[in-house]
């Protein structure tokens, strides 16, 4: 069946998600979510976008962007110069799934595509639809039952437009040139039923003190110590298991006391 065409915004402003292939997770750790946003910080001087928004979730990633918004620009010599128009979104997010694959890979000694080989977009034609997109995406851990408010997610652009974050990512002016920052607070706060682009399998992260419940259930043993003296084959079932029911692969390797790498290898046998 033929791909459908996506649907062109008149503004250049769309509302991007990114996922894992096969519900696969893209973040397992905090320095993965930190290269993914040093990544976006990278590109959009190389490819010209503005990015208004943004929230990085366990197996997918929602971006609110203007295409092409400013010019390319190239370092040379140590001096960035303009080297042409802003790149289409197409190109944007070949760059960036590229660029992150080829580091999570290296990180977790995996190979092959690591997301969906087409993100997901929809045009954001009024300031409206935008202000709705943008309450969608920070309210999303929200509505996941990661955080009791926006305020509360390390991992959006929700603390940039309030001022708090020490190394933005975003450009707020746009945003907050169409409303200010306490009436964009309450708006955000407002009663909504916002539907946009969603993924209906998102994972909901355990805390570590359920990671260990868990692998005490599932092992049978009284502690982490008793965990590591079970045979080797015992244990990398025990892995699987834990990864299935919810646990990401930096809480089994704390829980556990083996190195990410080595949970990794088990799990994607």
């Amino acid at each position: 069946m033929a791909r459908q065409a996506r649907v062109v915004s008149v503004t250049g402003v769309y509302h991007i998600m990114m996922r894992g292939i096969n519900r696969q997770r893209i973040f397992e750790d905090n320095q993965d979510e930190q290269k993914f946003l040093e990544l976006l910080r990278q590109y959009q001087k190389r490819c010209g976008f503005a990015l208004y928004g943004y929230c990085l979730m366990g197996n997918h990633v929602h971006l609110l962007l203007k295409e092409a918004a400013h010019p390319s620009i190239a370092t040379f010599n140590g001096e960035d110069v303009e080297a042409g128009p802003g790149e289409p979104i197409e190109a944007v997010f070949k760059r960036i799934g590229v660029s992150y694959a080829v580091y999570f890979n290296r990180k977790y000694k995996r190979t092959g595509h690591l997301f969906q080989d087409r993100f997901k977009s929809e045009a954001i034609d009024t300031d409206e639809y935008l202000l709705m997109a943008l309450r969608y995406i920070h309210l999303n851990p929200v509505k996941a039952g990661l955080c009791a408010g926006p305020e509360d997610y390390p991992l959006s652009s929700y603390r940039e437009y309030l001022g708090e974050s020490v190394q933005p990512v975003i450009e707020r002016e746009f945003v907050l040139g169409i409303i200010p920052v306490e009436q964009l607070r309450e708006y955000t706060c407002l009663p909504n039923e916002d539907r946009f682009l969603e993924v209906k399998d998102a994972e909901m992260p355990m805390t570590d003190e359920e990671a260990r419940e868990c692998l005490l259930k599932i092992s049978g043993c009284a502690s982490a110590e008793d965990f590591q003296k079970m045979e080797r084959p015992v244990r990398e079932d025990c892995f699987r298991k834990l990864r299935s029911d919810g646990a990401n692969i930096a809480q089994i390797s704390r829980i556990t006391g083996y190195s990410r790498t080595v949970v990794y290898q088990v799990i994607r046998e």
